[in-house]
């Protein structure tokens, strides 16, 4: 009967949507910033099937083939929103202003680094370039480094001064974090590129990877805040935005990856650890201490947004499809990297086994959410007005 009667409302949705015309032009002004976590956990993917520990001939490929599919699916999302400016400027402005489809925005800086993250994974770290890309990706991650404190910056100068005049419409989600994980993620990026680095560039990626994560976790913490005084308050937000509620994983997740990553990648002969010898181990122990402090408030975070979810399976709407579901996959790539981490430094079998049970828990994810995602392009139940992220755009003058 269940069955049946979910069967009938999607011959509903799909005849109601059939019913107004909407053209390629009119669905396009309804392209979304949101799109960009695609491409976010598309990339995220593509850097655990690199270094999950347990391999198998052909990952390899596996691998190279989803890191350039999310390549090419990216230049397609970058085109679409080129479009949409075309065709609706005003409406293209707006996005960058008005809640919650702002929020949003910082998953397109998000995109980049993970795309450069990969480009680092497969290139150099696993592949087969040399010097001239090790050089390029440097230059890179000080421009991302840039951008994307920038980004930072601005995104929330604009929520600061525009969402408290429409509170009551926009109240907080986890899309908030956003703004803060594209420069939080640069420590990302360079716990991942700082160890092959000649010493001379590495010790000052190693720095301001460090200040980058210590930024972005310290924000993180006083968003976390208001993320569950929210839950408590108000309970669980609408069963079609829960995915989102994975959103905060990445805070505590990324942070463990960032720590493990840069104590591995020190320079013990050069600059400080050269003058204090000792350090590097001291730092890398305290690393993986606090490593595994961490992992446990993300497994916590992790569970709640998991009986949230499974939560929805008790009521008659269950969990529609909404953009936010690819955060199934992006800060759960963070998750599974740092239990891989830890797993590796305290050299036990059973954590890694439990890694590589995520990765697969994760390609699970990525394909039932891209199937998805393609489902609701088809039947119009996103990119379509009064559908997606910006429906209320207009509402508010």
């Amino acid at each position: 009967m269940d069955e049946e009667r979910n069967n009938a409302s999607d011959a509903s949705e799909q005849k109601e949507s059939g019913r107004v015309k909407v053209g390629i032009r009119e669905r396009l002004k309804h392209f979304t910033w949101a799109w960009f976590t695609s491409t976010m956990s598309t990339g995220g993917l593509a850097l655990v099937l690199a270094l999950t520990p347990h391999q198998f001939r052909g990952l390899y490929t596996i691998g190279v083939i989803v890191y350039l599919f999310n390549i090419g699916l990216f230049l397609t999302l970058c085109t679409c929103m080129t479009l949409r400016y075309i065709f609706s400027p005003q409406h293209f402005k707006r996005s960058f202003l008005h809640p919650p489809e702002a929020f949003f925005f910082g998953s397109f800086w998000l995109s980049v680094c993970v795309i450069l993250s990969g480009t680092q994974i497969y290139g150099v770290t696993y592949g087969p370039c040399g010097e001239w890309l090790k050089t390029t990706l440097r230059i890179l991650y000080y421009i991302y480094a840039a951008l994307s404190l920038i980004n930072s910056i601005q995104q929330y100068w604009v929520f600061i001064t525009w969402t408290p005049f429409h509170s009551h419409l926009h109240p907080f989600t986890p899309a908030w974090f956003l703004a803060g994980y594209s420069s939080m993620l640069t420590g990302t990026l360079a716990s991942l590129l700082s160890g092959t680095q000649p010493p001379e560039h590495r010790l000052p990626i190693i720095v301001s990877g460090l200040a980058y994560q210590g930024f972005g976790w310290l924000l993180s913490s006083l968003l976390l805040v208001l993320y569950l005084s929210n839950l408590l308050e108000k309970g669980l937000p609408p069963p079609a935005v829960r995915p989102g509620m994975f959103i905060p994983v990445g805070s505590a997740a990324y942070t463990i990856v960032v720590l493990m990553g840069l104590s591995r990648a020190i320079p013990e002969d050069y600059g400080y650890f050269a003058a204090h010898p000792g350090a590097a181990d001291t730092l890398q122990t305290m690393a993986l201490f606090v490593s595994v402090f961490l992992w446990l408030f993300a497994f916590y975070l992790f569970a709640i947004a998991v009986l949230a979810c499974l939560s929805t399976l008790m009521t008659p709407s269950r969990l529609p499809f909404a953009l936010p579901w690819w955060a199934f996959v992006f800060p759960n790539v963070g998750f599974t990297l740092a239990t891989v981490d830890i797993g590796r430094e305290l050299g036990s079998e059973g954590i890694l086994w439990v890694g590589s049970v995520m990765t697969v828990l994760l390609v699970v994810m990525w394909i039932v959410t891209a199937v998805m995602c393609v489902r609701a392009v088809v039947l119009g139940k996103i990119c379509w007005p009064g559908k997606d992220e910006d429906r209320e755009m207009f509402k508010d003058d």
